[in-house]
């Protein structure tokens, strides 16, 4: 994507797409943030915003299936943020970290995700400590996993500087209720239309 993006801004000033993901959670730190600068370096040029993954995330999503991991590696340290900012910063503005604070793919039952969005504040204050930053929220993060959050949670890590929150479970559940809600309420004329 990023070929094309460059292809495509070469000749019209701008890229096809504004922001890229990358997720490199299952992999080394090391490897990810590197990785992660590399790809940053290509996207700089074209203003694009580059989304970054740290930390584990339990659950199971796109085949990889952390259901069983140790509860204690769903939490991402504010050393690792730091160092993330201290290598990316350089390079663009234009980045943000969705660290793991006990985030989880998927469905879950109230109660069994221990969620710590304090961490996200714990996160911020160190890279301000160590940047001697001006801002309280320096670094932009990203809250995945979110489905099943309480509204609490969501208030608080959006406070502690989360810019994007990923809901994709709850709204999976919620266009599915609709289509099915539409078929089963509207039987006699889904049947009608389509014969």
């Amino acid at each position: 994507m990023l070929d094309a993006d460059e292809e495509y801004f070469k000749a019209h000033g701008e890229p096809l797409f504004s922001s890229h993901m990358i997720d490199l959670s299952e992999e080394a730190v090391d490897f990810n943030i590197q990785t992660t600068a590399k790809y940053l370096k290509r996207a700089s040029p074209m203003k694009q915003w580059l989304e970054m993954e740290i930390g584990i995330t339990g659950g199971e999503e796109d085949g990889v299936n952390n259901e069983d991991v140790d509860n204690n590696s769903l939490y991402t340290q504010p050393e690792d943020i730091y160092e993330i900012y201290k290598t990316l910063s350089p390079i663009s503005p234009y980045f943000s970290i969705a660290a793991g604070f006990g985030n989880v793919h998927g469905v879950y039952k109230p109660g069994n995700v221990k969620l710590h969005p304090e961490l996200l504040q714990k996160h911020q204050k160190y890279v301000k400590d160590q940047t001697k930053s001006e801002l309280d929220k320096p670094v932009y993060l990203v809250f995945h996993g979110g489905s099943g959050s309480s509204k609490k949670e969501y208030q608080d890590a959006i406070g502690y500087g989360v810019v994007k929150v990923n809901l994709d479970t709850d709204l999976q559940y919620a266009y599915t209720e609709g289509i099915r809600d539409y078929m089963i309420n509207k039987k006699d004329y889904v049947r009608y239309v389509f014969v």
